[in-house]
């Protein structure tokens, strides 16, 4: 029976050894809570680092760890104490945690770190192929490992991959800064589906992989040679009935049973009478959350709104991260400083202005710190998404209460009703803390009544399913381009006709078909192994090949002059067959270059790595080596400034792969591909091309003529093949 394998760096379990017995308990929130559901269902397991090294483990403890995670449908990935400082603090936390959050003063790269990155995915990698079956799904999680999806494709290319990235993708121009950049992106295209949590996140990552890997994207589909990579936006959710239950129970408890914290909080309140208010900020002592400013932002509001001294209090949890590092070892001691200076500033007899926790609080603290929190204020500087603030909301089960959030946040695109702020204005900061402490209640339910109603729909567990639908939808979305790969047997039976022919006749594309795109068009030349396929090709006897590409008459006789092969040059106008000069093929002319030209030559000015061609017959302008989005802006441009003038001169603009050609009307591959056919009866036709343009050529061609595509694209030809190889390996079997 399929399954799914869920893989992320930790297991969803704590591990600990207690006199030679391994003790499991199971993590609770955020992945693991929302995998939860996946996870039970289809035999499913789970994949990841166990949180013990391998010096700490004898033969006897890992077959304990080991029979301890089969309990939990779990299998272990075994890392080493070096593993770990490389791969998690080394070249995770210290190059890819800052950079994608835009802390590139924080960012390290060492060759070191990067080599365990790309040990520890393979190590990965190996777990998971040796627990693969033939119909499971894979689904991989965050940044930790990237490589991942695709060292698993290059072993198992028929197994569905998702990948999720739970943290900011950052925009291409801090992307690019990181060496190995064209690694994480192919590393993650061996997925079928890429999720993000917001839209804007999608669509950097889509800029970076069109603009440094150059892939044809079309809305949110990345095309690759042989499949199709879907990109999507997911926003995680919550357990909101988890939340939203223990918040009715903390209300219902009786005074003596309720936990200390909850105690001293009610005496808080009580003191200061129905005035007394709480400012709730919950975060990891991470310097993405921007906990320095939001203390310098509330030290700012209490000068500027002194009212609010001896009433308003900011309870503040900052939970220990990464405290060996020295980065957050100085961010902690900025933060103790500011507190303490801040308290010392304003505090009065009965009234501190902040109260300060520095540590983790098990889950019935937090309820109390949820529910009896006036306003929470959530201010990271860059956050993917932010769960606290969902946490927050599901637990006001009066629906009183306001959310302050982050326009950095991914949150805050779905959560509008919450009062969005820029965490460096601390203006803004101030003034927004006084609107949401005199806010009416009125107000505040209905904000609350909005957001409740979203994230109790749009929960954890709806998450998950979604993204799982989807990639099972994206697989099947596959699977009709896989129908017309030429697989071997493909391959052999239009092998068998074509030796049984008794009149062949092959049409055969240039670039992107025999030849890779160039920078520079004039740099495609022709190698040694595509003269000998087409050799041998023209040799066999009763065979016709025919070159049949848009490139210029000039050109195709400098290179394939000297040969006997049949040539049809810019997409059908000139035709040269053996020892016979070159004619047209239709009636054309070239008095509407004046016109044309001009336009062309202004938009490659203004077009940094644009060019012309000039033709004897048509004008094609360039674009291959212009920007991504520069150049489809500038070629739509293009197409609207020269429209009325080409149907006044009878002519058409041709679009093929980063090229507009302006040419007579009428002239096209198609057409001439068809006249070909004219002089003999042919009992085998083949016809191979990259291009928009060929798929003219396959429309006129009978249709039992064998037509190929290059590439996994929208066409209307029969098959396709991977690349130019396989060009060349079907074109060799034509023995």
């Amino acid at each position: 029976m399929s399954k799914t394998i869920i893989i992320s760096n930790r297991l969803p379990l704590q591990l600990q050894i207690r006199d030679n017995i391994i003790e499991t308990t199971p993590s609770v929130g955020g992945l693991a809570t929302g995998m939860k559901s996946v996870h039970s269902d289809n035999e499913s397991i789970w994949i990841g680092w166990s949180g013990l090294t391998e010096e700490e483990l004898n033969p006897d403890l890992k077959n304990k760890v080991t029979s301890a995670l089969e309990k939990h449908q779990c299998v272990g990935v075994p890392l080493t104490e070096k593993d770990i400082e490389g791969f998690y603090y080394g070249f995770s936390n210290n190059t890819l945690w800052p950079l994608f959050h835009y802390f590139m003063e924080y960012t390290e790269f060492e060759k070191s770190t990067w080599e365990t990155y790309k040990s520890v995915n393979q190590k990965f990698a190996d777990v998971i192929i040796h627990n693969l079956e033939d119909g499971d799904t894979v689904w991989v999680h965050d940044y930790q490992l990237l490589l991942l999806p695709d060292l698993i494709r290059k072993k198992r290319p028929e197994i569905s991959i998702g990948f999720f990235l739970h943290i900011p993708f950052p925009s291409y121009e801090v992307f690019r800064t990181i060496p190995c950049r064209e690694e994480l992106l192919k590393g993650m295209l061996g997925a079928d589906l890429l999720g993000f949590h917001t839209y804007d996140y999608e669509r950097h990552f889509l800029s970076a992989v069109q603009r440094i890997l150059g892939y044809e994207i079309n809305f949110n589909n990345i095309h690759l040679d042989t499949r199709i990579v879907k990109v999507d936006s997911f926003p995680m959710g919550i357990d909101y009935k988890k939340f939203n239950d223990a918040a009715q129970v903390h209300d219902l408890k009786a005074k003596k049973d309720k936990t200390e914290i909850q105690q001293e909080i009610d005496k808080h309140l009580k003191a200061g009478s129905n005035q007394a208010k709480l400012i709730l900020s919950i975060d990891r002592l991470d310097y993405t959350k921007g906990i320095a400013n939001r203390l310098r932002a509330f030290e700012y509001f209490l000068d500027k709104y002194p009212q609010f001294k001896g009433k308003a209090r900011l309870v503040m949890l900052a939970v220990p991260s990464r405290a060996n590092v020295p980065q957050y070892q100085r961010l902690k001691n900025e933060i103790d400083q500011l507190v303490g200076r801040i308290n010392g500033k304003f505090a009065e007899v009965s009234w501190t202005p902040i109260w300060y926790f520095y540590r983790s609080l098990p889950f019935e603290n937090l309820i109390d710190l949820y529910t009896s929190s006036e306003v929470a204020l959530l201010t990271p500087i860059r956050d993917g998404m932010n769960l606290v603030a969902k946490e927050y909301v599901a637990s006001r089960v009066d629906k009183k209460g306001v959310l302050i959030l982050s326009e950095m946040t991914g949150a805050s695109n779905e959560m509008s009703e919450a009062l969005i702020i820029n965490p460096n204005n601390f203006e803004e900061i101030a003034d927004t803390l006084k609107f949401a402490l005199e806010m009416p209640e009125e107000e505040q339910i209905k904000r609350n009544n909005a957001l409740q109603k979203r994230l109790q729909r749009y929960n954890v567990e709806k998450w998950a399913n979604d993204f799982m639908e989807s990639l099972r939808a994206t697989k099947d979305d596959t699977k009709k381009y896989t129908l017309k790969k030429i697989t071997p047997s493909v391959k052999n039976e239009i092998s068998k006709k074509y030796d049984s022919a008794k009149n062949k006749i092959l049409f055969l594309d240039y670039d992107g078909t025999m030849a890779p795109f160039e920078k520079l068009p004039e740099n495609a030349k022709p190698t040694q192994r595509v003269f000998d396929i087409l050799d041998e090709l023209h040799q066999q006897s009763n065979t016709k090949v025919i070159i049949i590409t848009g490139r210029d008459r000039d050109t195709i006789q400098k290179w394939f002059g000297h040969k006997e092969y049949t040539l049809i040059t810019e997409h059908g106008a000139w035709l040269k067959e053996k020892n016979k000069d070159w004619e047209l093929m239709e009636r054309v002319d070239n008095t509407w270059f004046g016109s044309i030209a001009p336009i062309l030559e202004s938009f490659t000015d203004r077009t940094p790595g644009s060019l012309v061609e000039e033709k004897r017959y048509s004008l094609a302008w360039h674009f291959r080596n212009v920007d991504p989005d520069l150049g489809k802006q500038r070629a739509n441009a293009l197409k609207t400034t020269i429209q009325q003038l080409i149907a006044n001169h009878n002519l058409e603009i041709l679009e093929g792969d980063k090229v507009l050609e302006i040419k007579v009307s009428g002239v096209s591959k198609g057409k001439s591909a068809s006249k070909m056919l004219l002089d003999k009866q042919y009992d085998f036709i083949f016809a191979i091309g990259d291009d928009w343009t060929d798929e003219h050529m396959f429309k006129e061609l009978p249709k039992d003529a064998y037509t190929v595509k290059v590439g996994l694209k929208n066409t209307i030809a029969r098959y396709y093949v991977k690349d130019i190889d396989q060009v060349y390996d079907l074109l060799e079997a034509f023995k």
